[in-house]
């Protein structure tokens, strides 16, 4: 400009991007805040629903879950409005960001198979908190459930923790029912019929046992003769009872067995 003055500019030029970014911040957190109402009165709505405990936890994860990624996407986009509020170019960055992804990708893909293997295992109610399970070789109670790990107490307390893109196979025995399987031996001699009739007399005063009744939901189920030797025989027998209380009601048995069959011949 002549004699060499310096232009300067409006104070409201200089106040507009301010307000966008404000108005972004708070369209921001208003989308965050519906979204966060809206999950509420969805699990509250379909908590009335549910059957069980089960169905409770599950609802919860996959809800943490959703809140989760779309506080990811609502900040992320977010945080490029603004860039480009202030007048920063955003392409350059989404190019970058767009091959550093795919480098990324390349070294994280069993993060990625955890992630969806976990997203599956949750909507699919293969396993939640509490239950009993077999999963990648290990044997226990799980105690948490996420998009990346199990978390796994063993018997004898050791915690295991299992990404999830190494499960192939679960195998849950806290669903519904299960069964306490009997295997017991016993002489050769010893009288089929009588040993019948010692069963069928265990499995009635486990059922007239305040503490083991409620737990047994089935009669008494005899196989028949499972193992001959030469000098005993194998009788298998089962009993149905509540999800995860096989072991318990199984030691029972053999306890009131005990005294029931005689020594071997």
């Amino acid at each position: 400009m002549p004699g060499g003055m310096i232009e300067i500019s409006h104070p409201l030029a200089l106040m507009r991007p301010l307000w966008r970014i404000v108005l972004i911040c708070l369209l921001a957190a208003l989308l965050l805040r519906m979204v966060r109402r809206l999950l509420i009165a969805f699990g509250q709505r379909v908590s009335t629903r549910l059957d069980g405990h089960h169905d409770g936890r599950r609802l919860e994860t996959l809800i943490n879950v959703v809140r989760y990624t779309a506080t990811v996407a609502i900040v992320s986009v977010a945080g490029m409005l603004v860039l480009g509020a202030l007048g920063i170019t955003i392409a350059p960055l989404l190019a970058t960001a767009g091959v550093a992804g795919i480098a990324i990708g390349f070294g994280a893909q069993s993060l990625v198979k955890d992630f969806f293997t976990g997203l599956f295992l949750l909507l699919e109610n293969q396993v939640s908190e509490g239950d009993n399970i077999e999963a990648a070789g290990k044997n226990g109670i799980v105690e948490q459930v996420t998009l990346r790990h199990i978390r796994l107490r063993d018997y004898d307390g050791s915690v295991h923790f299992i990404p999830n893109s190494l499960i192939n196979v679960v195998t849950n025995r806290s669903r519904g029912y299960t069964y306490a399987v009997i295997d017991l031996t016993v002489a050769r001699s010893h009288d089929f019929a009588s040993l019948v009739g010692a069963l069928r007399a265990a499995d009635q005063e486990l059922r007239h046992d305040p503490a083991l009744a409620p737990l047994i939901l089935g009669e008494l189920d005899v196989a028949g003769i499972e193992k001959l030797e030469e000098a005993s025989i194998t009788v298998r027998c089962r009993i149905k009872v509540a999800p995860a209380q096989q072991w318990r009601v199984r030691r029972a048995f053999l306890q009131h067995m005990q005294d029931r069959i005689g020594p071997p011949a």
